[in-house]
């Protein structure tokens, strides 16, 4: 239960702002309860003064009486349950907006060490499981307590005797919950953990379909969803199992305390202490007494197998972003672009050797700077450091002199552009697409944005033209047509500083010469760092930096690097390099 405590205590913040609508549901439930608890007795009355009497007259009063209170519980049940409905999903929207802030300010490491399918469960189905802990617990909780004090208390009214038999067996319930606690909650645990790697499973097969097909991995990736599919069937068929013995247990402790109270009620009949309304009356009571007692029994199970759902979102809340804004940031200025890196150095947490090492190079306002290499040298690091993705190890980064970290990341990202080796489609028109660089422009700027990249002709013979929905692995636009379109989306956000990471990957060369020259109009009056194993661009760039094993080895212009006869020289001999798709 300490779990439970601790997972309460974080989550329950949250109901802020909901805590009225809590409150007025909680009297909607005391007053239903009020109203069955009345209801109960008007039936007992009805009993011993018109149906044991056989008199018609007397059976007016109680009946309209009876109606009215099942009408007002009918009208109250309903408000509560209505608005206990709306501030749950109040409180699951609240939460899941939460986590889902919070997943995006995550570094990259967090999201290669965490399958996608498991953390869109953890969005989802772990989010839903907390709000049975903390919102329908507390209101299943208070409804089962009013609802038990105030059938007690009319019981023991009733007849004392009978109620202290019915209260000594009550702990029965107690026990079998806390029997069966354990169980339940270590399955509810293994079932989240294989929802998730179900939901993983599912996600990576549909995302990579056509390499499953053309490599005929389709009874391997039925394999391994049956092998997680398994998995959550055990866990979840042992959960069920002790689940339904719980209640079958429970069950028989409830026929044994009803046989209990009947057998003394009818003796206490026989003796002439008690009518048969009373019995009745007494008997519903118990019927009705049982089940919150039961409820309140259970919902440690409910809360044993919420807080593994509140474990597995936790994990998500309790990491760190990798990078923050500071307590107070600079004042933003009129970026000129000018970049520094002074002896940086990066590792990635758990690698064994850093991916930069003290590297040390100035981008001037304006200029293009070209960072080559072979695979695996560094240089896509280079570009996940200046958009601060994560923050050097070691060393430090200005732009126009201010370290980045002095900034706030909405200042810097506005400022600096990144356009990745993997173009981004988001699901929407051509004109969202574009339009995401700069949220607002108008319709002109668009169109201007994609003339300039060189979009604007296919754009408008598309069907819909700008308004063309497409999608994440859309087969309507080439791989070429869509790098131009991010080109546009570059081009509307004009930061003054550009980041390109291998713009012409994948491409044959006359897609890629298409892409270059709106690659050109871009990079104009921008700062531009470009990561690329092409070299086409060499002889333009006013410095080029070769890299290997994390360091910068080389630096100069094409034509001195050329003359030196190094690294550089192997990488263009014997000339700009084939393109070429890259790691």
């Amino acid at each position: 239960m300490r779990d439970v405590r601790a997972a309460f205590a974080r989550f329950w913040p949250l109901t802020r702002g909901d805590r009225g609508r809590l409150v007025a549901v909680v009297g909607c439930v005391v007053v239903a309860a009020l109203a069955e608890t009345a209801a109960i007795l008007l039936f007992a009355r009805l009993t011993d003064h018109a149906l044991a009497a056989g008199s018609l007259a007397a059976f007016w009063g109680p009946a309209g009486a009876w109606l009215g209170v099942a009408v007002a519980g009918a009208v109250v049940g309903y408000l509560g349950n209505s608005l206990a409905v709306r501030t749950a999903e109040r409180f699951v929207l609240r939460l899941r907006a939460g986590v889902f802030r919070h997943v995006q300010g995550l570094s990259p490491d967090f999201f290669r060490r965490h399958r996608r399918g498991d953390l869109v469960e953890r969005l989802t189905g772990d989010v839903e499981a907390i709000e049975q802990m903390v919102v329908s617990g507390v209101v299943g909780t208070v409804s089962a307590a009013f609802s038990a004090l105030f059938y007690a208390v009319a019981a023991l009214w009733l007849r004392w005797d009978l109620a202290l038999v019915t209260f000594v067996l009550a702990p029965l319930f107690l026990v079998a919950a806390r029997r069966f606690s354990g169980r339940i909650g270590q399955a509810a645990r293994e079932e989240r953990t294989a929802d998730g790697a179900i939901t993983s499973v599912v996600e990576e097969s549909l995302g990579h379909v056509v390499l499953t097909q053309a490599y005929n991995r389709r009874c391997a990736e039925e394999r391994r969803l049956d092998r997680e599919a398994r998995a959550w069937m055990r866990a979840s068929v042992r959960g069920a199992r002790a689940s339904e013995m719980y209640e079958q247990v429970v069950e028989v402790v409830e026929t044994l305390c009803v046989l209990v109270v009947i057998g003394l009620g009818a003796w206490e009949i026989s003796e002439g202490r008690l009518s048969l309304g009373q019995l009745l009356a007494f008997a519903a009571f118990l019927g009705q007494l049982y089940p919150p007692i039961r409820g309140l029994a259970g919902l440690g199970l409910t809360l044993t197998a919420a807080t593994a759902g509140a474990e597995r979102v936790q994990e998500i809340l309790d990491t760190e972003p990798a990078v923050t804004d500071p307590a107070e940031p600079v004042l933003g200025w009129p970026v000129r672009g000018r970049v520094d890196f002074h002896r940086v150095s990066f590792r990635h947490p758990g690698a064994e050797r850093d991916s930069v090492r003290d590297v040390t190079f100035t981008a001037a306002s304006g200029e293009l700077v070209l960072v080559t290499g072979p695979s695996g040298a560094g240089k896509s690091t280079l570009s996940a450091l200046l958009t601060r993705f994560h923050d050097p190890t070691a060393g430090v980064i200005r732009l126009d002199g201010v370290p980045l970290p002095g900034m706030s990341l909405r200042f810097l990202r506005e400022n600096v552009t990144l356009l990745p080796q993997e173009t981004p489609v988001l699901r929407g028109t051509v004109r969202e697409n574009i339009a995401c660089g700069r949220p607002g422009a108008s319709m002109e700027d668009i169109e201007r944005a994609a003339r300039d990249a060189a979009a604007h002709d296919f754009v408008s013979a598309l069907p819909g033209g700008y308004d063309t929905p497409i999608a994440p692995g859309t087969a309507t636009l080439s791989g070429g047509q869509l790098r131009r379109l991010a080109i546009a989306r570059a081009m509307l956000r004009a930061a003054p500083v550009l980041v390109l990471d291998e713009p012409t990957a994948g491409l044959d060369p006359v897609a890629a010469r298409r892409v270059m020259r709106p690659v050109r109009r871009l990079m104009a009056g921008r700062t531009t760092v470009m990561i690329t194993h092409d070299l086409s661009l060499a002889p333009d760039a006013d410095r080029i930096l070769v890299m290997d094993g994390g360091r910068l080895l080389e630096t100069g212009t094409h034509d001195e690097l050329l003359a030196r006869g190094g690294t550089y020289t192997r990488l263009a001999a014997p000339g700009p390099r084939p393109l070429r798709a890259v790691r």
